[in-house]
């Protein structure tokens, strides 16, 4: 039986935060002036060891959990990611196992973690231009370490999909160019409304373009784009197809809310359950591991939380904009 929250909404994927550090400084992320060298990331003895990662998953396979993912930070800077990957593929043949990474460790470890069992891998890559790519992701870095590793999972048999969050007067140019050059790949490209994530970001409404403005300026390059329907009724991106049969998904939190089937909880990296990109306040599971719960302990107390979920931020967010939330970096995207 599937465990729902107070508006029937099924818990059935876990997005998994395994590191709360990362090595870029992505402006809408982990701005550099407040994540420094002085910043206190977590240590290492409050994260949770894979096993624990592990049990809290088998513990939810019961209940209709059918896929998680993998983020940070940046999931790649945790040593021997691949153990972790092959211990939740033992868990089950079925379970989707996906990462989202910035891609510019992949090519490194890309082999190991598809024969660990990895699914699929999503690639945030903001531009293709390398003095915008830099700019926004305050790196040193350039594109071409993350084509690379896009290049090498491809290479080994993954799925691939790329994630573009486009913010207005910065990265809008590099819609049309970032379709033209995955398209024929068969990678699809989902472009991702800017948003109000964590409180250090500076958001503004302003900052952000909409996917239908985004939409109307692919209609003019590429022809009419077709809307696909959904494999899923939570799926956050809306797809749509090419006449060249590309594929290009938009994530509209900000202009089309999807609230309304959220089946998305989060595990921070020490160990707390969160029902909401959104969340102020996450809910700590880590104890209950530690004093040697059982599976049926680590169940009921994921169950309970998930019960008592309201969360509809996106549908909301007018009025609570100025709230104090967790940052992304914390819990994944």
């Amino acid at each position: 039986m599937a465990i729902e929250d107070a508006h029937n909404r099924p818990l059935l994927d876990l997005r998994i935060s395994v590191t709360d550090r990362c090595n870029m400084r992505c402006r809408y992320c982990m701005p550099r002036e407040h994540f420094d060298a002085d910043y206190p990331f977590l240590p290492k003895e409050d994260i949770l060891r894979f096993e624990e990662i592990v049990r809290i998953v088998e513990s939810l396979i019961p209940y209709g959990l059918r896929k998680v993912r993998l983020t940070g930070g940046e999931p790649l800077l945790r040593r021997d990611l691949h153990s972790l990957i092959a211990q939740l593929r033992a868990c089950s043949n079925e379970l989707d196992i996906a990462m989202t990474t910035n891609g510019l460790l992949l090519k490194k470890h890309v082999a190991k973690l598809y024969q660990a069992g990895l699914s699929r891998v999503t690639v945030s890559l903001d531009a293709l231009d390398e003095s915008i790519f830099k700019s926004m992701g305050d790196t040193s870095a350039n594109p071409q370490m993350v084509l690379e590793g896009i290049d090498a999972a491809l290479e080994v048999g993954l799925s691939v999909k790329v994630n573009t969050v486009i913010k207005k007067d910065v990265n809008e140019g590099q819609i049309v160019p970032m379709v033209r050059a995955f398209g024929p790949r068969g990678v699809p490209v989902r472009f991702i409304e800017y948003m109000d994530v964590g409180t250090t970001n500076d958001w503004n409404l302003e900052h952000v373009v909409s996917a239908e403005s985004m939409r109307d300026l692919l209609d003019d390059e590429f022809g009419s784009l077709q809307r696909n329907q959904p494999l899923h009724k939570s799926d956050v991106a809306k797809v749509y197809t090419t006449k060249e049969g590309w594929k290009i998904g938009f994530i509209e939190s900000i202009t089309n809310p999807f609230c309304g089937d959220c089946s998305r909880a989060r595990l921070s990296a020490n160990g707390s359950i969160y029902t909401c990109l959104f969340s102020n306040r996450g809910h700590d599971v880590r104890s209950i591991l530690r004093m040697d719960g059982t599976e049926e302990d680590i169940s009921n107390a994921i169950q309970s939380i998930w019960n008592d979920r309201t969360d509809r931020y996106s549908e909301q967010r007018s009025n609570q904009t100025e709230q104090l939330k967790v940052e992304m970096s914390y819990i994944g995207g």
